[in-house]
């Protein structure tokens, strides 16, 4: 017991103890002149009632072992994020986000300089170290307000984009305010807002900013009583002007395959409007579509969509998981003859406010991957004319947006950029709904940070300054045009004496080549073989 009593794993209980024992003799001994000894008694009564409180504590075997003092180890790893990002981070090695990525979409949303001194950070000669050609002869460089394409050419009400715009993110998953910074940015930058598909909130209808209504597996916003899409509800939201187009969402990036609950206690009677739930009731996303099961029904769905909305553009969006699914969608594009208007291809790298690590880490296709799978099988199957193709997934910079684009999308889209240009830190913290810029929050107090009107001129600057540099870039590049960027533009060093293009990296598809002769691509041929245009299920 004794030598309990000394063991420096319990001196934080001991030694108070017996400092306080000695402080009350004195009190009681001398109490005119010893009134200081008051503080210091009570310091010494809380160390020991804390160290008690320790020792009988089952939760943590640490405490247990350091009473008081382990409690530095949970305040150090409170702040070890923090600690990481301010004074031991690089700015290339940041994670998600490295701190020069950061910073360019900072400054170019505040509309500081934003160029850099004393050449480049990056060491040229190490493996997977990427480049664009640059010509001997360069073009002029775009006005920004020209980098725009159409989507849905040939429907009743075809949509004019940006090449850049705002990605999926809901309300709820962000706050009021940086949903009205973000669609007010949109209309001041001509550019479109995803309402992700958590429906259309009033916050999104505030400023006027062009939507596209992105509908998932729950139907938020067009969901009968019994969770299936009610087509009246959804005719009545999809046909309002503000909302341009309709996007079908079968999976992201950050947890494809993945469905999710919001529990009856967070479903406020705002939530329970917007999102068409009843109060009480658990919120569920489930993991698949209830209206549809097959590739043929996918298409159907879309066509229906669209037929609701007056001909609006309708598309769907996913990361690519098993290559014969899309395939087997490929399949049903010939068989019904129903092509959609575009297709969002999202990467794994794409971010979310919550996911399970291994959903995140370690399921679904990167974003590059996925869209030049995507982009050649298109082609190979000669609807590439018909299909627009968007990109999303870890997109901040002019060279994120020329890369993709070389691949074969045909705009982009961001949503942490624009995260950061509202005012987010990479607090990591969304999941918690204490994001201290107020963000990633429903805390009242926390958004209020958010001052909508600077805000949004900083989402409109980031947008217009970003896609200036993409046209400087297509300029030194020798080229006109966004559109003219292909794979042979972009060199990968592949290792030490070895560089490739990324026409090298990823096959590239004649128009048709899948239809007339699918044997002659190794890289699709098994999943052409394995697909079916009547399930998702592998063929064989």
């Amino acid at each position: 017991m004794l030598s309990a009593i000394f063991n420096l794993r319990f001196a934080l209980i001991t030694w108070p103890a017996i400092l306080l024992v000695l402080a009350a003799g004195l009190m009681v001994g001398f109490p005119a002149q010893d009134w200081w000894l008051v503080p210091f008694a009570a310091l010494c009564l809380c160390s020991v009632l804390v160290g008690l409180h320790d020792l009988r504590q089952t939760r943590h075997a640490v405490l247990r072992n350091y009473p008081v003092a382990a409690h530095l180890r949970f305040l150090l790893e409170s702040i070890r994020p923090e600690m990481r990002q301010y004074f031991f981070e690089g700015d290339k090695d940041g994670s998600p986000f490295p701190r020069d990525q950061r910073a360019i979409v900072y400054q170019r949303a505040k509309r500081e300089l934003d160029k850099r001194p004393f050449g480049t950070q990056f060491d040229v000669y190490e493996e997977q170290y990427e480049w664009l050609h640059h010509s001997i002869a360069p073009k002029p460089v775009l006005p920004h307000d020209d980098l725009r394409m159409m989507i849905g050419a040939g429907s009743a009400q075809p949509y004019s984009a940006s090449l850049l715009n705002i990605s999926a993110m809901s309300y709820g998953a962000l706050s009021a305010n940086a949903i009205r910074a973000l669609n007010k940015g949109a209309r001041l930058g001509g550019f479109y807002h995803d309402t992700g598909e958590g429906g259309v909130s009033p916050y999104h209808r505030e400023n006027g900013g062009d939507l596209v209504w992105e509908l998932g597996s729950g139907y938020f916003g067009a969901r009968a009583a019994d969770g299936s899409f009610d087509p009246v509800r959804f005719a009545d939201a999809a046909t309002e002007p503000q909302v341009r187009m309709l996007e079908l969402k079968l999976s992201q990036g950050a947890k494809p395959g993945h469905g999710g609950v919001l529990p009856a206690a967070k479903v406020s009677e705002e939530i329970s409007l917007i999102r068409g739930v009843p109060l009480g009731v658990d919120c569920v996303s489930p993991a698949r579509h209830s209206a549809f099961s097959t590739p043929v029904g996918l298409l159907e769905f879309i066509a229906r969509m669209r037929d609701l909305s007056g001909g609006k553009p309708t598309g769907f969006k996913l990361c690519i998981g098993h290559p014969w699914e899309f395939m087997a969608i490929c399949k049903a594009m010939l068989a019904t003859g129903i092509t959609p208007d575009f297709i969002v291809v999202d990467g794994k790298e794409g971010g979310t406010g919550a996911a399970p690590l291994e959903f995140m880490d370690h399921v679904g296709m990167p974003l590059r991957d996925g869209l030049s799978f995507v982009q050649n099988a298109l082609v190979g199957i000669g609807v590439r004319d018909r299909v627009r193709i968007g990109a999303s997934g870890k997109i901040t910079s002019a060279f994120d947006m020329a890369r993709v684009l070389a691949l074969g999308a045909d705009w982009c889209n961001a949503a942490r950029g624009f995260m950061f240009a509202v005012g987010c830190i990479q607090a990591q913290s969304c999941h918690t709904g204490a994001c201290p810029t107020g963000v990633a929050t429903q805390d009242p107090l926390r958004q209020r940070a958010i001052v909508v009107p600077d805000k949004a001129e900083r989402v409109a600057s980031f947008h217009r300054n970003t896609l200036h540099a993409l046209a400087e870039l297509v300029a030194a590049a020798g080229l006109s045009h966004p559109s003219e960027l292909r794979p042979h533009h972009f060199l990968r060093r592949a290792s030490s004496d070895k560089v490739i293009s990324l026409a090298e990296q990823y096959e590239q598809l004649a128009p048709g080549q899948l239809t007339a002769d699918p044997a002659s691509s190794p890289r699709f041929a098994e999943a052409w073989a394995a697909s079916s245009a009547d399930s998702f299920a592998r063929a064989g």
